[in-house]
């Protein structure tokens, strides 16, 4: 079992979720219980994926954790740009957290590819 804490994955994880809280509070009031739900729901996914495929036992367990991170991860940077296609969020709030979110993209497939080639 490995410690989720000391993944740089994880902790990049829960730094996005807090960008994420902190650009969701720029929605409108009537986006509560809808982007602004699904967005923050969908951060909190990548870093809590990332944490129980720590927990299993095989590496094939924890990579498919990991893909399905990847795809929150996905998920939050396409609900990002529905944002501000709506208007809702202006790009330049934006070019930070999708820098971010290319960074962990990165650290999550590496870690991926290091766990298909071991």
């Amino acid at each position: 079992m490995r410690d989720f804490r000391k993944l740089d994955i994880w902790k990049n994880g829960i730094e996005l979720v807090k960008e994420v809280y902190k650009l969701s509070d720029h929605l409108p009031s009537e986006e509560k219980f809808g982007l602004r739900s699904q967005i923050t729901r969908a951060s909190i996914s990548i870093p809590s994926n990332i944490a129980e495929g720590c927990s299993r036992n095989s590496e094939t367990e924890f990579k498919r954790f990991l893909e399905i991170a990847m795809g929150s991860l996905f998920e939050v940077e396409t609900q990002l740009i529905i944002a501000q296609e709506l208007n809702f969020l202006e790009e330049k709030e934006l070019e930070s957290i999708f820098a971010f979110i290319k960074k962990e993209a990165k650290m999550i497939n590496s870690l991926i590819n290091k766990i298909k080639n071991s």
